[in-house]
């Protein structure tokens, strides 16, 4: 059988991301960069689209890469629907939503819309993959205390799935007969519970819920920050700020750079020690409180994403939790390969595509 070729797509707000890959081989990866000042030129990002898309095709054919080899090209999905994980054929009303923003406008909305507008071209499938408003909680884990707020679910699915997938088959076992907890450590942190194929509970690590990160704030005193909100000190979207972009690390020590505050440590800097040290032992505890999700019942916790190189940090939630059990860690993400095999199981037979919405 001749092997599958796709073309992977990861925008990002001053970026787009592009791999070629022959099964689950990488062939060619590049990252094009956008000046800003032409991005800012387009009134909304659904509007880049087109030029996205020409600089997509420009790479490749500078590159000489045959394009009319492809079997499909996958994007990576956007804030839809909350929908189920997998990898999903790109329909009309995907389409319809990625335009609308259904749940917020981000510039990954433009990879379904993209991978569509390569493939239909070429008459060939396009697909995304475990976007971040994968939802599988179980019932119980909606509920948050206030019959007005209900938890939701945003999280790194993408590259959570792909480490949990990965994991299983160094192990030999499906996925979907594993019971582990997943971390991902970046700008954000989300800590998952994925049992028989479903991430069941989740904290969401975009909107103050679970461990503070670099660049966000977590879990803070609500009755505190409501009264932030009404001292008329502070417009909603400073508040939005220190939630998000200025919370964390960024709050307490002024940078988001994990490397910048290890060298703070290792110069004998004791505040960045209790700060580094803090946002480790929250991790632990959240990992602690997944793990009573599962009853104790933990087949392994895995360690993934850009913190996940520091040796230092990791030895330090590994010591809190390995009681749990077996701690595995897999540093950085690898968004292309995750979407490169979302693609290869639909069209190797080994799933089939889901229909959107589910």
């Amino acid at each position: 059988m001749e092997p599958y070729r796709i073309l992977v797509l990861n925008p990002g707000s001053t970026s787009t991301k592009i791999g070629i890959y022959e099964n689950e081989t990488l062939l060619f990866e590049k990252t094009i960069r956008h000046n800003t000042d032409e991005i800012e030129k387009f009134p909304s990002i659904i509007d880049q689209y087109a030029f996205r898309k020409e600089m997509i095709l420009q790479a490749l054919d500078e590159e000489q890469m045959n394009i009319s080899r492809l079997s499909a090209v996958c994007g990576r999905g956007g804030l839809l629907r909350p929908i189920e994980g997998g990898t999903y054929a790109v329909n009309d009303q995907m389409l319809q939503d990625l335009r609308a923003g259904y749940s917020g406008q981000h510039a990954s909305n433009l990879g379904g819309i993209i991978a569509n507008e390569i493939a239909k071209g070429l008459n060939i499938p396009a697909f995304i993959v475990d976007p971040v408003v994968v939802d599988e909680l179980q019932d119980l884990a909606r509920i948050s205390g206030t019959a007005k707020l209900e938890r939701r679910s945003i999280f790194h699915a993408l590259n959570q799935k792909a480490v949990a997938r990965r994991y299983a088959k160094e192990i030999g076992k499906p996925y979907d007969a594993l019971s582990l907890i997943v971390v991902h450590m970046g700008g954000g942190i989300t800590v998952g519970t994925h049992h028989n194929g479903r991430v069941i509970d989740v904290n969401n690590g975009l909107h103050g819920d679970g461990p503070f990160s670099p660049e966000r704030a977590g879990s803070v005193p609500i009755g505190d920050l409501v009264e932030m909100c009404y001292s008329g000190q502070y417009y909603q979207h400073e508040i939005m700020k220190m939630i998000v972009g200025q919370g964390g690390l960024v709050s307490y020590l002024g940078t988001n750079d994990a490397v910048t505050v290890e060298k703070r440590i290792e110069a004998g800097d004791t505040e960045a020690k209790l700060i580094y040290d803090a946002m480790a032992y929250q991790v632990a505890k959240e990992i602690g409180a997944q793990s009573a999700v599962l009853s104790g019942k933990v087949d392994a916790i895995l360690l993934t994403g850009g913190l996940a190189y520091g040796k230092a940090f990791v030895a330090e939630i590994a010591d809190r939790i390995s009681w749990i059990a077996d701690v595995v860690t897999y540093p950085g993400e690898d968004e292309l390969q995750a979407l490169a095999e979302g693609a290869y199981r639909v069209l190797s037979g080994e799933e089939q595509p889901k229909n959107y919405p589910n």
